[in-house]
């Protein structure tokens, strides 16, 4: 009977000891089965943000061969448009000259024809032609004469004064008394001041 009872306390204590263990076994494997989710999670978040790492790093990418890109075609832009005006300040008087080469010929002519002409009055036509025709041809490029005579109001957005004088007349006085050289206008924008002698 001792034997047996103490056998069976023997067994008791295994029992008790396997119960033990077996409890350390299953919380460890509880353990790892809540480890595992937490390892899953962390993972899961890595991998979204070496993802989100990659795509920014392609649009980065993609910004910065655009803006070379836009900067490329700027940088030739730039080029072509110095390059187109360099070439328009170098030719823009090219056609106006062209067109004045016939009153240069009509000039030359005139010339030859004054060696021999014996009338005042022929050459007087000559040369009063040849001025029509070079003022028809400035004017057709946008030249015209600023309307100026004496007597009218001192504009300084006009006139040019190169001296004053005693106004001749009290109702001169401020106003343009002489014209010395004319003053043009081109395409309506002042060309040339009128230079003019203004009254006192």
């Amino acid at each position: 009977m001792s034997k047996k009872g103490t056998h069976t306390e023997e067994d008791v204590k295994q029992n008790e000891e396997q119960a033990v263990q077996d409890e350390q076994t299953q919380n460890t494997a509880e353990s790892a089965e809540n480890a595992t989710p937490e390892n899953e999670e962390e993972q899961s978040i890595e991998e979204q943000q070496e993802d989100e790492i990659t795509l920014l790093k392609k649009q980065l990418q993609e910004a910065n061969d655009k803006y070379l890109r836009l900067y490329s075609d700027f940088e030739n832009f730039r080029r072509r448009n110095s390059k187109e005006k360099l070439d328009l300040m170098q030719n823009a008087g090219s056609e106006l000259v062209k067109e004045l080469l016939p009153v240069v010929d009509d000039f030359e002519r005139a010339n030859a024809s004054n060696l021999e002409a014996k009338e005042i009055d022929a050459i007087k036509e000559g040369f009063e032609l040849i001025y029509n025709k070079l003022s028809n041809t400035l004017k057709n490029k946008g030249l015209k004469p600023m309307a100026t005579e004496a007597g009218d109001d001192f504009d300084t957005d006009k006139h040019e004064a190169i001296t004053n004088i005693p106004a001749p007349k009290p109702e001169l006085k401020g106003k343009v008394v002489d014209i010395i050289e004319k003053g043009y206008l081109f395409n309506d924008k002042v060309l040339r001041y009128a230079k003019v002698v203004v009254g006192q």
